[in-house]
């Protein structure tokens, strides 16, 4: 049985991250690779850490399995998508949003459950609005959390 990479890896749900340039900079500081996966083409720095990885168009959940297919413990999910989170932490590894929240086991069953609330609300036309506008103070907060989560991967790795 292998056990995977020696290194952490970053792997990010792509299409829609705003966190993208973050990643690059704290990933090019620490040496990690990271895996922008996507439904289409996206721009990556010329750097041999960085991969773009395009999944067929029109596949549904095509990027998460994807992910998952790779991720292992050792790893970082970047994702807005709860039950991507979910299915990351079922292989051990460790899973955050674009805003820093940090998804764990003891966490993500109330995130579940409050993201099924939540399509059951829009659905019966009780919420009308989406999710607070990306802030400065939302980016600041995720380069620390990612920061904080690849310091406890080097730490669980001596």
């Amino acid at each position: 049985m292998s056990e995977g990479p020696t290194t952490s890896r970053i792997f990010v749900d792509a299409d829609a991250c705003p966190v993208k340039e973050e990643v690059f900079r704290v990933a090019t500081r620490y040496g990690l690779q990271v895996f922008l996966v996507s439904n289409s083409a996206l721009r990556v720095p010329r750097n041999p850490l960085f991969q773009s990885v395009v999944v067929a168009r029109g596949q549904f959940d095509g990027a998460d399995d994807w992910i998952v297919e790779q991720i292992t413990a050792s790893d970082i999910a970047v994702t807005a998508d709860i039950p991507l989170a979910a299915r990351c932490l079922e292989k051990g590894a460790r899973a955050l949003d674009a805003k820093g929240k940090v998804y764990s086991p003891e966490s993500i069953g109330d995130a579940l459950a409050s993201r099924e609330l939540m399509i059951h609300l829009r659905a019966m036309g009780e919420l009308g609005t989406g999710p607070a506008p990306f802030t400065a103070r939302d980016r600041s907060t995720f380069l620390q959390r990612l920061d904080d989560l690849i310091q406890a991967l080097r730490r669980t790795r001596r």
